[in-house]
């Protein structure tokens, strides 16, 4: 959001809504249920209903010669296999989140980043889930053995960045998280070059 945006958000009524009581509805392995009363900004109160979860890392691996490395998982809720970058849940809520990068594309991929650089956070589902999943780049790639969990089956392939964005553009690609990911660096990317080639024009 730009500073303006920012700056008229403040300027109008206070959004923010005061929690009144909590009360767990499920407590799972990955997944906690809640359901809170909150007072809203009018003073009147409501009932939220969210699903509570540890936090979440995902990847873009990016090769020298421009290749994404993605994934082809089931998953389960949609009964569908998936086209995504590597990610998994944090162990924890104090777990570093870069070192849990590194973990979950070692695991998935057998790949081991030189350099990570972060792109930012994606809410999924902000209205009914408060998973954060923190996006990286992975540059700078050697490559070793896959070690991935007993209950998790993928099959790991490449695909050049541009392509990958075309495939988001045409509406191929749903999963949100490599949505994002792809598109930032791909801009990035574009926004260097730009920078390389007006550079190179002034000397």
């Amino acid at each position: 959001m730009s500073e303006k945006l920012l700056s008229e958000v403040d300027d109008r009524m206070d959004l923010e809504e005061q929690r009144l009581s909590s009360e767990s509805i499920f407590d799972g392995v990955v997944l906690h249920v809640r359901c809170d009363r909150v007072q809203l900004p009018n003073g009147r109160e409501a009932v939220r209903e969210y699903v509570h979860h540890v936090g979440a890392v995902a990847v873009l691996p990016l090769t020298d010669e421009g290749e994404v490395i993605l994934e082809r998982q089931f998953r389960y809720p949609y009964g569908d296999i998936l086209v995504e970058i590597p990610a998994g849940k944090l162990n924890s809520p104090e777990e570093d989140p870069r070192k849990a990068a590194l973990r979950e594309l070692r695991e998935e991929t057998g790949a081991v980043a030189a350099e990570l650089t972060y792109l930012g956070d994606f809410y999924g589902s902000p209205a009914i889930l408060d998973e954060r999943i923190r996006l990286y780049l992975a540059t700078g790639l050697t490559f070793t053995e896959q070690q991935t969990d007993d209950d998790e089956f993928l099959e790991v392939f490449r695909m050049p960045l541009d392509a990958l964005v075309e495939e988001i553009m045409s509406g191929n690609l749903p999963d949100g998280k490599t949505q994002v990911a792809a598109l930032r660096v791909w801009a990035m990317l574009k926004e260097k070059e730009k920078e390389n080639v007006n550079y190179e024009a002034q000397l």
